[in-house]
């Protein structure tokens, strides 16, 4: 699941500003590809990506394993757990947007829907023609009022769409082809570009009836197959159980420049499993997941020792990636009494031993996250300078002093010693906020009650993850738990807020701008299904928020992002985790694979295709297992 985060700036535009950021000279000529950063490699005629195999041949099946349940095929709400091929954020497999972010290249848009968009050079509107063969699965054309009604729904009932469009008044057609998007605000760089994100619904067959005859409801969960257009349909289903997607042979956009070589898959069918043990085991024999993204240290460094991996079978790759790492991290639950205090919530991050976890359950694979922009030029680093320091020097009186004065670094446990340390300095934190070591237990002062953290997970690897950070708590006297709950269960909670603490990830791209109100923003805190898991309502991240929404050019761009990450860095709202630069494949040996991948996300699996003789190698030998 990739975060949809990108920033405006028309490719091949004329003027360039110092900085090295284009001006909107042309905004009002008709443009394809889209790039913040520069042209894109491929200019304004975007053909195919340069990695695939534009020959690949189409057929087979893709088998994939889920983890939890299903229970509805409309992703956009927050009631309902989505099946597997849906997503609560772009198309997924059945629907399409205006235009796809590109899968190579960062800050870039391709035609989908839209052939091509223009902009107001004040930044005011955004303006999208449609493709003339852009159609739904019964056959009628995609349609203006289709794009209008979908940003309507969307708009009001998606907590992500609700955030990223926020400045967005109004969507109207203005011709059978073309639709206007404008702006309450001028100057958002970003705005007009991430309108290319929009996915279209058919509005038709939300407005009409199911097979009884009764009123379809866009903001209630459904089991009914949706109309889509999309390169796959849903095909069939075992409520909570499985999904079989079919792939759309006649479908519309297979020649549009980010659909050549890719899709190849006849059928995707993903089984659900509501064991993780289970769910390895299936791997392990054949038949149920064809691909593994790894996630466990352990497993990948220990348990690659199988029957079919010893064979040849399954095969173990490692793909670099230059996105930038995801931020991880245990998101403390501000909503509750005993976080609100940022003594307390540097107390818990000080008692972190990552080190120790790096060393006995990660085989050292993994790497400390220290910001929420790592591994990018957006990352905090020293101390704040220039115009960094300006944007951060009228806060500073309601900042913390050290973040003017200090470099912010997490604590290493490299020596015996420094776990005493850290300790130590994590009880001061608590006295100081009114929690007292008393009998082995961490006191409140004022209500006698004892500090108690609940950690909220879904599966094993919560489990082992969080196992020695709650032994840390516990020998400061708090009552730290874990609990176990169902996949489903989990989502709910999560919408919700009914948490303590959870691990969480948050995604960003190279040009930060809109999204950046879900992750953070006072509002989104107090919005069941918003990205603001932490419930962050400080008028200073707000504001930052919006100075990189508006940033001018790149370099202010960098100085807002700096400021922000800096901002939520001292005042400890999620205690960090790790990362890893790199994504690890685990597949069964029944592919075709284009020499080239794109670095920019790893792996591109839907650029795969099935290669029949070597499925046929694999049903021999494990009795059509694959």
């Amino acid at each position: 699941m990739k975060a949809c985060l990108t920033r405006i700036f028309a490719a091949g535009l004329a003027t360039v500003l110092a900085s090295g950021m284009l001006l909107p000279a042309s905004a009002q000529e008709w443009q394809t590809s889209s790039s913040l950063t520069g042209p894109s490699k491929y200019g304004q005629d975007f053909k195919r990506y340069d990695y695939v195999n534009p020959d690949a041949p189409k057929g087979g099946t893709l088998n994939s394993t889920v983890g939890g349940t299903f229970d509805s095929f409309n992703p956009y709400i927050v009631k309902g757990a989505s099946a597997a091929g849906f997503t609560y954020f772009g198309g997924g497999l059945l629907y399409e947007t205006l235009m796809e972010q590109s899968l190579d290249e960062p800050s870039v848009s391709h035609p989908m829907i839209a052939d091509a968009y223009n902009f107001a050079a004040d930044y005011s509107s955004a303006t999208y023609r449609l493709d003339p063969r852009a159609k739904w699965h019964d056959g009628k054309p995609i349609t203006t009022d289709d794009v209008v009604w979908s940003f309507n729904v969307l708009k009001a009932n998606s907590p992500q769409y609700g955030q990223y469009y926020a400045n967005v008044k109004e969507a109207v057609a203005v011709s059978d082809r073309v639709v206007e998007f404008r702006f309450d605000q001028k100057g958002n760089r970003e705005l007009p570009k991430i309108i290319g994100d929009l996915v279209v619904l058919p509005k038709h067959w939300w407005e009409g009836n199911d097979a009884s005859g009764k009123k379809r409801d866009v903001t209630r969960p459904t089991l009914e197959i949706p109309l889509g257009s999309g390169p796959y349909k849903v095909e069939s289903f075992k409520p909570g159980t499985e999904i079989v997607w079919t792939r759309v042979p006649d479908h519309w956009a297979t020649t549009v420049g980010v659909n050549v070589g890719r899709n190849n898959f006849d059928k995707r069918r993903y089984s659900y499993f509501l064991d993780e043990s289970a769910e390895w085991q299936a791997f392990t024999k054949g038949g149920l997941q064809d691909v593994k993204r790894e996630n466990s240290s352990r497993r990948w460094s220990t348990q690659y020792d199988f029957p079919a991996f010893k064979a040849g079978d399954v095969i173990k790759q490692e793909f670099k990636t230059s996105s930038g790492e995801p931020f991880q991290g245990y998101a403390l639950n501000l909503r509750r009494p005993q976080f609100q205090d940022r003594r307390v919530r540097q107390a818990l991050t000080l008692a972190y031993n990552f080190e120790y976890m790096n060393r006995t359950l990660f085989f050292g694979l993994n790497t400390r996250t220290n910001s929420y922009f790592q591994g990018q030029d957006l990352a905090s680093s020293g101390l704040p300078t220039g115009k960094e320091l300006e944007l951060l020097t009228p806060y500073k009186d309601k900042l913390p002093p050290e973040l003017f004065t200090e470099e912010f670094k997490l604590p290493v446990y490299d020596t015996p010693q420094a776990e005493r340390q850290y300790l130590r300095q994590a009880i001061s934190l608590f006295a100081e906020a009114g929690w007292r070591a008393s009998g082995g237990k961490l006191m409140n002062e004022k209500t006698g009650e004892q500090f108690k953290i609940e950690f909220l997970g879904k599966d094993a690897t919560d489990e082992v993850i969080a196992s020695p950070f709650i032994d840390s708590l516990r020998r400061l006297g708090i009552d730290a738990t874990l609990r176990m709950v169902d996949t489903s269960q989990y989502i709910n909670r999560i919408n919700e807020f009914d948490f303590d603490a959870t691990t969480t990830t948050l995604n960003q791209s190279s040009s930060p701008g809109n999204e950046q109100r879900d992750f953070w923003s006072s509002k989104a805190a107090a919005k069941p299904g918003s990205r603001n898991i932490m419930g962050i309502g400080d008028p200073i991240v707000d504001a930052l928020v919006e100075r990189v929404i508006f940033a001018t050019d790149r370099d202010d761009l960098l100085a807002a992002t700096h400021a922000l990450d800096r901002v939520l860095l001292w005042n400890y709202y999620v205690v960090p985790q790790y990362h890893r630069p790199v994504l690890w494949l685990a597949y069964w040996n029944k592919f075709g694979i284009p020499e080239k991948q794109p670095s920019f996300i790893g792996a591109d699996i839907d650029s795969w295709w099935i290669d029949k003789d070597k499925e046929a190698a694999l049903a021999a030998k494990y009795k059509g297992a694959n």
